[in-house]
């Protein structure tokens, strides 16, 4: 299975800003959907961006629209997503993840945040202070 590590988790003032990587240990050509999930203390995971391969099309959760973007370096095997105007609601662990083979975004989102389909980073710690 490919292996996902996050970096650039941290902390930062209210306002700040963070970019977080995903290096993936071999080439995302057969997955069509890759995200960046996270999960505060006492809430469930959830999707926060994702990018569908085929397309380039990216997609966010409404309460990160207009802050964040996710970028994915095809040459890399690296995904980021480039936090900005973060606020302390956004204090969360962070995991990037891969949908299964040929899943595409719509239907690995319902269920990956819940289920933990794909594969899955560790994690990296966010936490904005007010």
């Amino acid at each position: 299975a490919v292996k996902l590590v996050e970096s650039g988790g941290g902390s930062v003032q209210a306002g700040g800003s963070l970019r977080l990587s995903c290096a993936a240990s071999e080439a995302t050509y057969n997955r069509d959907c890759l995200a960046w999930f996270r999960q505060a203390p006492g809430k469930e995971r959830e999707w926060v961006a994702a990018i569908s391969t085929p397309s380039s099309s990216a997609m966010y959760t409404d309460s990160v629209k207009g802050r964040f973007t996710i970028v994915h370096d095809n040459a890399k095997n690296t995904l980021y997503l480039q936090m900005n105007s973060l606020k302390p609601n956004d204090t969360a662990i962070y995991t990037c993840a891969q949908a299964p083979a040929k899943w595409p975004c719509d239907a690995w989102l319902r269920v990956a945040g819940q289920h933990g389909y794909g594969d899955w980073g560790q994690g990296t710690q966010v936490t904005v202070s007010s």
